[in-house]
Order: structure tokens, then C-alpha cells, then sequence
């Protein structure tokens, strides 16, 4: 009797996005068994040039190494952090005591400010000391937004929804890239971790830069999976708007990002995942075609995903 299957760890797929194109059955009901499994995926083949994330991590390793009172001065209180400069220990993970050791910066969709979302989308601000930092920031920013987009087709197609299911409900989504730093911890048997069990508040997050070790995943067993990527992969994630329209078909799975158990705890640590958002006033009521038997509706009030995203903003006390 073969027990290799048994027992090898299990591993979050890699999947290469070209396929798409060239085996797209295939490659759909790969991706969905692979969110229905894990709630994550790593995207190879996207297309993003290693030129274009080096030259964003280096502004933002650029912008984090200033003074502190000068990244305050990015600083908006009472924004929620929705653009630019979030100091240390403000973001906490829902029913976490302790804040995350991290700081970040949020750049969101430049839109036409006569639109009716521009009350609840701000206007970017960019830092005046880092050279190259908009250019590369949003650059990244539409490149990770048109890949977010593709994923969404497969995705809509494993549900049965037509391919362009998700176009009209995130081209003007209140998404969000995030360039984190999480500092060298100095401290023994620190309480924080980098950043806490939590689940993604949005329809899916694309993390560029998961290479250094600390993100973990939850599997349906209890046990925390590390993820680590290799060469262009890029991990995408479900969210729990997603995982709500979807009924659940899409699972929003718990992650953490740990702090190191050997030297590179004290080491910084860079990431930054873009977290991409529908339109502010798509409903997010169960679809017709992920309701069965099996899996009835588990949501009755109608919630827009603008009303959601306040309820999560004020739970991890951004706001």
C-alpha cells in the first residue's frame, strides 16, 4: 500500500496564469480546487517585471528608512489609514490584545473627483522626499489590479458565472496597495506578532515579496502551513467579501505572519500585498449559483460592500 500521499505536508499549488489562455479548463478547475482547499494560491507567469517590484521595494525600503517625524507628516488621523502613513502598532487583528509590529502605507485608485465615489476614495498623497516612489507605487498598483482582474474571471467561471461576471463591480473598487515594514524585533518573548491571525476584509489580496519566511495559513486541519514562494509566484488570497458573495464556495482562511524563530527575526521584513476591493456599492448577498442543498444561504441581511468594509475597519481599530 502506497502512504507516500499520506504522507507528504500538504502545499499550497502554484499555478501559472498563461494556462489560462492555452488550457483554460484545465486550469480553472485547478485554481478552484485550490481555493476550495486552501483559500490561497500562488500565480506564476502574471507578467509583472522583476524590474517594476524591485523598483517599488526600493522606494518603499526608501520611504520607511526616513525619520520618523517625517513619514508622520503622511499621517492622517481619524482616516482610518485609507491614505498614506500608518505609524507602529495601530492596526490590531480582530479579538487580538495585541497590536501588530508593523507600519504601512496605503496608495488607493486614482479616480475622477467628480465621481460619485470620491467621498469615500481620498486622493493619494506622495511622499515629496522619495524620488520614484508614485511612479513605481502606482504603476504596481494597475499592474496588480489588471492580474487581480484575470484571476476573478477564472474564478467567476468555476462558479458557472460568466467570464466577465466581476468586471463592472471593481473598476472603480476602493482597492488598496499596502507597502509594509515590519522592523527588526530586538525584544525576547515579545507579545506582538508582525501581524496577527486575521482574515482579508476584501474580494481577493495579492501579495508581492511572500520569498522571506513568516506567512502562515490555517488549514481546515488546525495546523498552520507556512508559505514561502519561489521565482515570480505571487500568492492571492480569498477575502471575506469574497467568501460572503460566494457563500462560502470561496473560504476567507485565517493567516498570520509570525515573527522568525532564528536571526532573521532581527532582520526587517518587507511585503506588500494589494488588496483589491468591488465597487463601493456592490451588494454582497449570496449568488443564486453557490446556494444548494449542501450549502444553503448563510447570509439574510443585504450588506453593501461599502457598509462591510466600515464594520471591519472599526473592528481592527483603524477607525
Amino acid at each position: 500500500m502506497d502512504t507516500s500521499a499520506r504522507t507528504q505536508p500538504k502545499q499550497v499549488p502554484t499555478l501559472d496564469i498563461r494556462r489560462y489562455d492555452t488550457d483554460r479548463a484545465a486550469f480553472v478547475a485547478e485554481l478552484g480546487a485550490a481555493y476550495r482547499e486552501f483559500g490561497f494560491c500562488c500565480i506564476s507567469g502574471h507578467g509583472i517585471t522583476p524590474q517594476l517590484i524591485d523598483g517599488a521595494y526600493d522606494a518603499f525600503q526608501r520611504f520607511f528608512a526616513l525619520p520618523a517625524e517625517a513619514k508622520m507628516k503622511y499621517h492622517v488621523p481619524g482616516s482610518g489609514g485609507a491614505r498614506g502613513y500608518t505609524p507602529f502598532k495601530v492596526e490590531t487583528a480582530k479579538d487580538s490584545r495585541y497590536p501588530d509590529l508593523k507600519e504601512f502605507w496605503h496608495i488607493g485608485r486614482e479616480i475622477d473627483r467628480n465621481s460619485r465615489f470620491a467621498e469615500l476614495m481620498p486622493s493619494n498623497l506622495w511622499p515629496a522626499e522619495v524620488p520614484g516612489f508614485r511612479e513605481y507605487g502606482y504603476e504596481l498598483y494597475q499592474a496588480l489590479d489588471l492580474l487581480g482582474s484575470r484571476v476573478l474571471r477564472a474564478l467567476a467561471l468555476h462558479i458557472d458565472l460568466p467570464e466577465d461576471y466581476f468586471e463592472d463591480k471593481i473598476d472603480q473598487g476602493n482597492s488598496i496597495l499596502r507597502p509594509i515594514h515590519y522592523p527588526p524585533i530586538i525584544e525576547a518573548n515579545i507579545p506582538n506578532v508582525r501581524a496577527g491571525a486575521h482574515e482579508d476584509i476584501n474580494f481577493i489580496t495579492l501579495l508581492v515579496g511572500a520569498s522571506a519566511e513568516g506567512l502562515e495559513v490555517l488549514t481546515r486541519e488546525g495546523e498552520w502551513l507556512p508559505i514561502t514562494t519561489a521565482g515570480d509566484a505571487i500568492v492571492v488570497n480569498i477575502g471575506d467579501m469574497l467568501q460572503r458573495l460566494s457563500n462560502h464556495v470561496y473560504p476567507s482562511t485565517t493567516h498570520r505572519v509570525v515573527n522568525p524563530p532564528n536571526a532573521n527575526a532581527r532582520k526587517p521584513r518587507y511585503s506588500v500585498p494589494y488588496f483589491l476591493h468591488p465597487n463601493p456599492d456592490v451588494v454582497l448577498d449570496p449568488l443564486p449559483q453557490c446556494i444548494t442543498p449542501d450549502n444553503p444561504r448563510r447570509y439574510d441581511t443585504s450588506l453593501s460592500s461599502h457598509e462591510y468594509l466600515m464594520q471591519r475597519l472599526r473592528e481592527i481599530k483603524l477607525i
